[in-house]
């Protein structure tokens, strides 16, 4: 019988996932514009046989001159360009279903499943950050709750659309004259709440039934979109506990929709320093923390608890704030934050920054390769997680140092393949492929 084995994301935050991953000095932060060095970061990916490389996204962030946040190149072009120069890993960018139309996302992303032939991932957010309202012409950004119900039925349009024409409608007959088989278009016509679509996509299905669906999020809403509509979930836990908890929750829900177990893929966020000694990854981890400015600190930790905390001092403790505009936003991730803070004794806001420089929120492990395949094999044998998105603190020194120390160590120990079992990210991941709608009702009529 074959060992189970974990799937692994490669998380893309260029430069590097460390606030202050720019200034150190192997840092490519001056490369981050550069497609040759995009292609040597997603090959140095493929080469440790990752599931996917996961490029996220956000607008609107504050543009500092002594920072890296705010600056970066669109995902969706990025994951295209990387679809020539790969072979087998999957390729996952972020789009926002409050800020965009589900005929464009359906169409960008089957495109790039065509031309990757099947390898593309759409990551569903519904857009955190209040500031990116301003940059489409809106006043004020929507509750936390409008935001998720506009995601539900935006990403179920989006499904139609992909289904809208059959793979096999293509016939091409070039002796009697019949390009297509009309009979395996299925126009959408779609009025709900949100949106009114009438019409089809312009390509056929893709080579993976439609690109895989990617989702991040954890709050009550959030965990029941993912069981209705992801197949994968990233998350940010602290502990095991937590991350069973959240585990067995979601793939609890996956039966009123239909969904077995092994149709959604947990996969917790993890960030990773290591070296071949605990002591040479410590002195990595110190090294990278001294670097943080402290405006830039403050600036960090702001964004990720939506409070401003600028003109506080770094060496008073986090304030409490126990009221904010939107009551539908159960704040995660400021809770995870303020929970690592008073669980680890963490006394001013300096010490809360460097703790969540670089995981902002999600898991850290810092340590030999030995120690660190200890703790995701602890995770993943106990229904802690599927696999993991991981973190490098730096490009592209600290994703080197994951495929050469401890990949090779999770294949040792037969918990992460060798080889890509399949030409597609639904293959590797093990998802099955989505039945066509119109074939569902032939099977159930018996036609």
């Amino acid at each position: 019988m074959t060992k189970k084995q974990m799937k692994l994301g490669a998380f893309f935050n260029l430069p590097g996932h460390h606030v202050a991953s720019w200034r150190h000095p192997s840092s490519g932060a001056d490369r981050t514009l550069d497609l040759d060095y995009l292609i040597e970061l997603a090959q140095t990916a493929e080469r440790g046989k990752f599931d996917m490389v996961f490029f996220a996204d956000v607008f609107g962030q504050s543009i500092l001159e002594n920072s890296s946040s705010g600056l970066k190149l669109d995902p969706v072009i990025i994951i295209s360009a990387l679809a020539a120069v790969t072979k087998n890993i999957g390729l996952t960018a972020t789009l926002t279903t409050t800020y965009n139309e589900p005929f464009h996302v359906a169409r960008k992303f089957g495109a790039i499943d065509h031309l990757s032939k099947g390898r593309a991932a759409w990551n569903v957010v519904t857009s955190a950050n209040d500031s990116e309202s301003l940059l489409f012409g809106k006043e004020k950004h929507l509750q936390h709750a409008l935001r998720y119900e506009r995601a539900e039925e935006f990403v179920d349009v989006v499904k139609k659309l992909w289904f809208s024409i059959e793979d096999e409608t293509l016939v091409i007959d070039k002796e009697q004259g019949r390009f297509l088989d009309i009979d395996k278009v299925h126009p959408v016509n779609h009025e709900g709440e949100w949106f009114k679509v009438q019409g089809t996509l312009d390509s056929p299905s893709t080579p993976q039934g439609h690109p895989v669906i990617v989702q991040a999020g954890s709050s009550e809403v959030g965990k029941e979109l993912a069981a209705k509509t992801a197949e994968v979930i990233f998350t940010a836990w602290q502990t095991l506990e937590e991350a069973q908890t959240f585990y067995r929750d979601v793939k609890g829900r996956l039966a009123k929709y239909g969904r077995k177990p092994e149709d959604l893929k947990i996969m917790p966020g993890v960030f990773i320093t290591v070296a071949k000694t605990e002591e040479e990854a410590l002195a990595k981890q110190r090294q990278l923390n001294s670097r943080i400015l402290p405006e830039v600190g403050l600036a960090y930790l702001s964004n990720f608890t939506n409070i401003d905390l600028s003109g506080y001092d770094v060496d008073a403790p986090l304030p409490e704030f126990s009221t904010i505009e939107d009551e539908t936003n159960p704040r995660i991730r400021y809770n995870i934050i303020r929970d690592i803070a008073k669980r680890e004794n963490l006394q001013t806001i300096r010490e809360i920054y460097e703790r969540i420089a670089g995981a902002r929120g999600h898991r850290e492990i810092v340590g030999t390769p030995e120690q660190i395949a200890d703790q995701l094999e602890e995770w993943f044998l106990n229904e802690g997680a599927d696999g993991f998105n991981i973190m490098p603190p730096t490009f592209p020194d600290g994703l080197n140092d994951i495929v050469e120390l401890v990949i090779p160590e999770l294949q040792r120990r037969g918990l992460f393949r060798t080889e890509y079992e399949s030409d597609t990210l639904r293959g590797n991941l093990g998802l099955s492929v989505p039945v066509h709608p119109s074939k569902k009702t032939a099977q159930i009529t018996g036609k």
